[in-house]
């Protein structure tokens, strides 16, 4: 199995900080530019897994550059350039405190949360007697407020939102509907590949008094996926989707008795598990880009994406 990068700690070039984030370490070049880089690590219920995911890293940059640059005739982003498979440089902004979830379908934690009694998410009510993995009549907007370190996102509604002004209003309302707009790009992309994007979250910022979409888009790390192909069949059947996202990380936590909850424990990430974790994330690289996925060389990573960072900002 080919080694993965779990963590950095470069000083480049006028850097005044880092933050060491769930999955990406970000480095602020002089307050002007960020340096993210997509490390192999994976988190799941806002915990940190103790194994990393070969070219897991790379596959969300590339992934998310991809749909960065497919987008910005909808919304402005913070991407300016990508120097290495597992880097992307982009402008620095304020971030948003909430991240905007969009759900397409009722699964995942909605779900659990329809299951047990829940009608209302985020100040949106649920239509009743809906079935798992049932399409939403309109696409809905469930928004989390935005976790600081081992904290836990929690859901909030516009109308908390717009009361703690978190956000202004006129700002809340143009990301909604970038929101919006972005996930219906998605989802015509995702349908191109022969998917359905199912559900995703994206994060915004601003600077200069203009929001930028920031962050990663459209990625197994921030959106679910079905394959369009059986989804019908086996919708009526009651039976699981073919999925291609976390959420079968998730499932095999769950399954071996963790939910990131107080006094469990993350079940043992034997090589093989670990290996097939990787395998899923290429499937579904190469279904939702069309490319085929090429593997960077992992033998000497940190001194690779430093040699690359340093040049990209000796450039500017």
């Amino acid at each position: 199995m080919k080694k993965a990068l779990v963590k950095t700690d470069f000083n480049f070039p006028r850097q005044k900080s880092i933050y060491h984030g769930k999955v990406r370490d970000v480095y602020n070049i002089n307050d002007e530019v960020l340096v993210m880089v997509a490390t192999d690590r994976i988190s799941a219920f806002d915990v940190i897994l103790p194994e990393g995911i070969p070219y897991k890293g790379q596959m969300l940059n590339q992934i998310a550059a991809k749909f960065l640059d497919a987008t910005t005739d909808i919304c402005p982003n913070w991407k300016l350039a990508t120097p290495d498979p597992m880097v992307t440089v982009g402008v620095q902004c304020q971030g948003f405190p909430v991240e905007m979830i969009v759900r397409g379908y009722l699964c995942g934690s909605a779900w659990r949360a329809y299951q047990s009694g829940v009608c209302e998410i985020c100040g949106v009510k649920l239509p009743e007697g809906m079935r798992e993995n049932q399409r939403f009549p309109e696409p809905i907007i469930t928004p989390t407020t935005k976790a600081g370190i081992g904290e836990h996102d929690q859901d909030i509604s516009k109308e908390e939102i717009l009361a703690k002004g978190l956000v202004s209003e006129e700002d809340y309302e143009a990301l909604e509907d970038y929101t919006m707009a972005l996930f219906k790009r998605g989802t015509e992309i995702a349908r191109e590949r022969g998917l359905i994007l199912v559900d995703t979250k994206y994060e915004f910022g601003h600077r200069d008094g203009k929001i930028y979409l920031i962050d990663e888009i459209h990625t197994p790390d921030s959106s679910r996926y079905f394959y369009s192909e059986g989804y019908e069949d086996r919708f009526a059947k009651g039976e699981p989707q073919k999925q291609l996202s976390k959420e079968f990380v998730r499932e095999w936590l769950m399954k071996n008795g963790f939910q990131g909850k107080s006094g469990q424990k993350v079940p043992e990430m034997t090589p093989e598990i670990v290996e097939g974790i990787s395998n899923r994330y290429i499937e579904l690289f190469e279904h939702i880009t069309g490319e085929t996925f090429v593997k960077s060389e992992t033998g000497n990573l940190l001194n690779r994406i430093e040699k690359n960072v340093i040049e990209y900002l000796q450039d500017k």
